[in-house]
């Protein structure tokens, strides 16, 4: 790890702002965690569609990819533990898109705010 930067690899305030490449990198490795998150969530939906709910396998990735995305359910549940699940999922799913989100929004944000609080005086 660098000196005189953070857990997250974002440079301080007091430090210039990254370099291009730099920039780069970190917005493609959050990337690439959104996209990891997005598939674990999905993969689980499916899991519970497919398990708890008794859709094929097709039918729960089409199920939990329209959940995830917030554009709702195809197929509804008929037993209990199926719309304990359906509800539980969607509830779950609205707080990771905006969560994952966040992450993938991460590098740009900070280098947005970072450009805008950066000391002209530490660009050298």
């Amino acid at each position: 790890m660098n000196q005189g930067t953070r857990t997250f690899g974002f440079e301080r305030i007091s430090q210039p702002v990254a370099p291009l490449h730099r920039y780069l990198r970190r917005q493609l490795r959050s990337l690439g965690v959104g996209v990891l998150l997005i598939a674990i969530a999905l993969y689980g939906g499916m899991l519970g569609y497919h398990y708890i709910v008794g859709l094929a396998w097709v039918d729960a990735y089409e199920n939990a990819a329209m959940i995830l995305s917030g554009m709702g359910p195809l197929a509804s549940p008929t037993s209990c533990a199926g719309k304990i699940f359906a509800g539980s999922y969607a509830l779950f799913s609205g707080i990771a898109v905006l969560a994952i989100a966040g992450v993938i929004a991460a590098p740009l944000v900070h280098r947005f705010l970072h450009r805008l609080h950066a000391d002209a005086e530490t660009r050298k």
